[in-house]
């Protein structure tokens, strides 16, 4: 009788315990406080209604919500006129007889703060971002004044809707002599920039630029107009109220004709809009430049975007690797002294124009601004042709030697 051997795999089954879930993964704090912040709130809601477990672990888990934001949020957004005219007529026709300005505008964001309350989340809220959303000062008064709220870094940036007269009394007020101990717990205030583009409409350079730090830290590694918004002239006294104790994404220029100035000077205080280096022919500034290493946390700008795993200023200020002082000035504190071509500037010391044989800014091309004289001898151009003067920059099709002569002297010979 023939024998057969039959040879059978087995396979070994895996006990539950060598299994590592997502769950198991996120109960370990470290992987917790540096995983969720990256989500959406709808992702974290999404997660914590997927069983018990994990809704335990997202709504009584310290810190979970410690950066919130809310600029995606739908229920946060701004309703159109239309939708709000259709709710009214449709629900109660005389309720904007009872509706206050703050009401009718910061309905949505209230509405979301107050399912947060509910749920015992709110006073977790340590980072809070409302880019671009319908934030009203009172609202913001409530956030910076009211101790029920933990929050130490707020981003109104492009918002609706806000009166910065209120809000300036709001930061005044919280900053007074007089404040209770402890206050304000605001620490960072992101207001004066741009809010944040989208990741997925931006282009893959400028997404290269962003995680170099390029884009980030612009006061440290690019020189130039650093705030191109409209400033109120009043915000220059109200940074000034809150020196030492919020810090902003704008700076107080230090040139030597402000009363704020080190050197003391006799002007009324203004909003620094340019970074500069230092000064093209001595290579300092009289103020001093302003260095990460030596200068208060709460006196240097705020880099954008707003971090995500930290709410302190120390992590909001710090710029990356490879960063370079600079000095914060006005632009009445570089008039007649800066290129905005190159970005070369000479300090008061160097510099007073007019100065004969001296370094001369002037201006050749409307378009291009006030020059130096390099760039205007890098750029400026007579025509063999028409003797006419042109810019190249500004002249297309142009050469070195002729302008395309479209009309005889478009271009201006130097002011």
């Amino acid at each position: 009788m023939n024998q057969a051997i039959v040879h059978t795999t087995t396979r070994v089954e895996i006990q539950p315990s060598d299994l590592t879930t997502l769950f198991d993964a996120l109960c370990n704090s470290l992987v917790l406080r540096n995983t969720l912040p990256y989500l959406p709130v709808s992702g974290l809601v999404n997660l914590a209604s997927t069983c018990r477990d994990f809704r335990y672990l997202i709504y009584q888990t310290p810190g979970v919500f410690r950066h919130l934001d809310l600029t995606h949020v739908k229920t946060a957004q701004p309703e159109t006129g239309k939708e709000i005219d259709n709710d009214l007529v449709w629900h109660n026709v005389n309720l904007l007889d009872y509706l206050t300005e703050d009401d009718f505008y910061s309905g949505p964001l209230r509405g979301v703060f107050s399912t947060l309350r509910q749920r015992d989340l709110l006073r977790d809220v340590q980072s809070l971002i409302l880019d671009g959303l319908s934030v009203t000062a009172e609202m913001c008064h409530e956030i910076i004044n009211d101790p029920s709220y933990n929050v130490r870094l707020l981003s109104i940036r492009d918002v609706k809707h806000m009166n910065q007269g209120k809000l300036r009394s709001a930061l005044t007020y919280a900053c007074r002599s007089s404040r209770p101990e402890g206050m304000p717990k605001l620490k960072a205030l992101y207001f004066f920039g741009s809010k944040d583009a989208d990741w997925n409409q931006k282009s893959q350079k400028a997404l290269t630029s962003s995680i170099q730090g390029q884009e980030a830290d612009a006061w440290w590694f690019r020189k130039g107009r650093m705030v191109s918004n409209p400033i109120e002239g009043d915000w220059a006294n109200c940074l000034l109220a809150c020196n030492g104790l919020i810090a902003f994404d704008a700076v107080l220029c230090q040139g030597p004709r402000h009363q704020n100035s080190p050197l003391g000077g006799t002007c009324s205080a203004a909003i620094a809009t340019f970074a500069v280096g230092g000064c093209a022919s001595c290579g300092e500034s009289p103020e001093g430049l302003m260095d990460a290493r030596t200068t208060p946390h709460s006196c240097l700008p705020l880099l954008s975007p707003p971090p995500i795993l930290s709410s302190s200023v120390q992590a909001a200020t710090t710029p990356a690797q490879g960063w370079k002082a600079f000095a914060p000035r006005c632009a009445d504190c570089l008039r007649e002294r800066y290129c905005v071509c190159c970005n070369k500037w000479w300090c008061e010391a160097c510099y007073q124009a007019p100065a004969p044989g001296g370094p001369r800014i002037s201006r050749s091309c409307w378009e291009c601004g006030s020059n130096c004289d390099e760039c205007i001898e890098r750029t400026q151009k007579y025509c063999k042709k028409c003797c006419g003067g042109y810019c190249l920059i500004h002249n297309e099709g142009s050469s070195d030697n002729f302008v395309r002569c479209v009309s005889r002297g478009r271009g201006l010979t130097r002011l």
